[in-house]
């Protein structure tokens, strides 16, 4: 029955593409106050991260739990030289992506010998390591005080960014600018194979593709991608902590993916937005926000599965709704009514909820185990 509409948004996925752009370039010009201006920002940032994260877990296939390690690495770059060594911003935050990447490559080259869960198991290891280094390395890293007084990017001729506004657009580009080099990457004969190694690997080794090099190649760009998202995050909040690196914040990246879409091009953004608006909104339940945050968490994973089983693997374009809904979450948000409704029901079902919060991981294995099988791949 969706059929006939997801054919039309395809045909028309430029001009929604134009609609997209457009809303978010009028975004900051509607009247919204500077910290929801800050938040959409900040969730652009970890958009970037999770962009690079979808490129090894969902087209790879390979669940690399270190990612926030490496955004830690490529944060840490920028505030180590620009504090210590006094670089400016912008030779710093050149750095911050290759530094990443290079961390990213060594660390493949020993994790990537691994499949499985037993990957997953050492890189989620591996970013304990970071962490731990992070903390105790006192002279390099400043240990647990973290960097203060990163330096916000210098201005760039005639455009400065020492206010919530500018900010807002730099982040933007460099959004716009990872979206369409990702969309490139996956578009490739590279990303096509990576979409036959996280299918089957067998049949892609079988095919005449170097598994251990295509698998380390998709590992390397998404810490470049962490690497970059951790520069911008260390430019745009100015101190950075070594819990930018606990797997914590890897496991928030999965859910962001999850929620917006799996091996998708927009799904991460969408995930990323809606997420961090939704955590916002429930601030004002304090120690009760995870009582209405869980189970709409779930519901929104058991959505997306949902829509998947309905539409079918064959009319995979669903990936191209996500763009719709991205303005509406951006200039409208979450209405404190619908929350606090939400939060009534929450706390009247609390018996029912709580058991059903120990199924949460299953639900998440199911979600990716699907969408790997449905063979998601390139959406535009």
């Amino acid at each position: 029955m969706l059929d006939p509409l997801i054919g039309l948004l395809y045909a028309r996925r430029r001009e929604l593409l134009a609609l997209v752009l457009a809303s978010a370039l009028i975004f900051p010009l509607t009247g919204a106050n500077s910290y929801l201006i800050y938040l959409v920002t900040l969730s652009f940032i970890m958009a970037i991260s999770a962009l690079g994260m979808n490129i090894i877990l969902g087209y790879a296939g390979q669940f690399n739990l270190a990612h926030a390690g490496f955004m830690a690495i490529g944060a840490y770059a920028v505030g180590i030289l620009t504090v210590d060594h006094r670089w400016g911003f912008w030779p710093a935050f050149l750095m911050a992506g290759p530094i990443a990447a290079l961390f990213g490559f060594v660390g493949g080259v020993i994790s990537l010998r691994l499949k499985g869960h037993f990957f997953a198991i050492f890189t989620l290891c591996v970013g304990y390591i970071i962490y731990l280094v992070i903390e105790k390395a006192d002279e390099l890293t400043h240990g647990t005080v973290g960097i203060i007084d990163i330096p916000a990017p210098t201005s760039i001729g005639p455009f400065a960014f020492d206010k919530p506004i500018p900010q807002y657009y730099l982040v933007l580009g460099f959004l716009l600018v990872a979206l369409f080099l990702k969309h490139r990457i996956v578009s490739s004969l590279l990303g096509r194979a990576f979409i036959a190694v996280r299918n089957s690997e067998d049949l892609a080794q079988a095919l005449g593709i170097n598994l251990m090099r295509t698998k380390l190649i998709a590992f390397t760009l998404s810490t470049f991608y962490a690497g970059i998202a951790g520069g911008l995050y260390a430019g745009f909040v100015r101190f950075i902590g070594p819990a930018i690196a606990l797997e914590g914040n890897t496991f928030e990246l999965v859910m962001f993916i999850l929620v917006g879409g799996i091996g998708t091009l927009f799904g991460p953004l969408l995930g990323t937005i809606a997420l961090t608006i939704l955590t916002e909104s429930l601030q004002f339940l304090k120690e009760f926000r995870m009582v209405v945050f869980g189970p709409l968490l779930i519901a929104l994973v058991l959505l997306s599965a949902a829509i998947n089983l309905i539409i079918g693997s064959a009319s995979a374009k669903w990936a191209l709704l996500a763009p719709i809904f991205v303005p509406m979450f951006m200039l409208l948000g979450f209405s404190p009514e619908l929350v606090q409704a939400a939060y009534r029901v929450g706390d009247s079902c609390t018996n029912i909820i709580t058991p059903l919060m120990a199924y949460f991981p299953l639900i998440l294995t199911f979600a990716q185990r699907y969408d790997r099988e449905a063979g998601i791949g390139t959406m535009i």
